[in-house]
């Protein structure tokens, strides 16, 4: 059944229903096989886009432009230095030049309240690229791929969280999955748990979906039978070095390698990460690690990400895809 999105705003999941979430899903679907067809018409012809980007990005930029772009809509990058907003001018006012110019705004940054601020003052559809609260935009395409990798409904997978569970990602993936009726797993340090109102929030979305939720800290629990292992950077953005060796230690236990992945019992089971990767010492920051900790890898193997249950890359694609449905759905014709 379609749903009407128009002019709606994506800051987090937590604004949609689960029959929303998966209407965007299957018009990401319908959106990708079409490209792969040839035949796709654009819908977004004549229409722009501004991209607030204060933090760096490789996957949600070119998935913004290039979902623009092929359907016809034109896109305007704002990198961190490249506007005033909050510098020389507040959120407020950012919005309401923007939203006399272009059609939609999307935003990445730091402070939700800054993507919110946004959206209250702009009178045209706000996206959140990610926050320090919120990667809506990656669960969508994380779910396609768990969709596409499975051949099953969501409510039908079950996949485990590994590592920062009280991040971003994991209060995303959380909230997500309590919506959908999913069986989602955390599996991390108490230290990094989800905090008590983001859990209290899942388990009454769960009792009115069906979703399984747990919580723990032993790795049998957390992946047993699961047909998703999914991981994140240990080390964040703007995470300062002083804060490394005590991440890194609390984290070791918690590396994705192959015995792990052994675990889970089901052969089947896929290996998930919202990339970038620290899965070898071949960046500036991997060297530096291995230089001062004698560590290889952080979050996963190279054995594994490099194997045939590594489903990263098609990951990677489905951002471009999702997003294009979240821009049809909101601003399209």
């Amino acid at each position: 059944m379609p749903y009407n999105l128009h002019n709606r705003n994506f800051l987090t999941l937590k604004d949609f229903s689960n029959q929303e979430i998966a209407f965007l899903l299957k018009m990401a679907g319908e959106l990708k096989s079409a490209k792969y067809a040839g035949t796709e018409q654009p819908r977004l012809s004549g229409k722009h886009i501004a991209l607030i980007f204060e933090k760096d990005s490789t996957r949600t930029r070119i998935g913004f432009e290039i979902a623009a772009a092929d359907q016809g809509m034109h896109a305007t990058y704002l990198g961190p230095s490249g506007t005033h907003l909050g510098h020389k001018e507040t959120a407020k006012d950012t919005a309401r030049v923007l939203d006399r110019i272009y059609d939609a705004i999307e935003y990445r940054g730091f402070s939700q309240t800054t993507v919110q601020t946004l959206a209250d003052y702009a009178s045209v559809p706000v996206y959140n690229g990610l926050t320090d609260e919120f990667h809506p935009t990656q669960i969508l395409a994380d779910f396609l791929t768990m969709q596409e990798h499975t051949g099953r409904r969501l409510p039908e997978i079950s996949f485990c969280f590994v590592g920062d569970t009280g991040s971003n990602m994991g209060d995303s993936l959380l909230i997500g999955a309590a919506k959908m009726g999913m069986d989602v797993r955390l599996l991390g340090p108490k230290d990094t748990w989800p905090e008590q109102d983001v859990m209290d929030y899942a388990r009454g979305l769960a009792e009115q979906s069906g979703a399984r939720i747990t919580l723990t800290d032993d790795i049998g629990e957390g992946v047993k039978g699961v047909d998703f292992i999914y991981t994140d950077v240990w080390l964040s953005m703007g995470d300062p070095e002083s804060e490394w060796e005590r991440r890194i230690n609390l984290m070791k236990p918690y590396q994705v390698d192959s015995a792990m992945m052994g675990r889970t019992g089901n052969p089947a089971t896929k290996f998930l990460h919202c990339l970038p990767a620290f899965h070898n010492a071949e960046t500036e920051i991997g060297a530096n690690i291995k230089k001062q900790f004698g560590l290889d890898a952080m979050e996963v193997t190279e054995e594994v990400f490099e194997s045939d249950v590594s489903v990263v890359f098609d990951q990677a694609e489905n951002r471009m895809h999702t997003i294009k449905a979240v821009l049809v759905a909101t601003i399209g014709t």
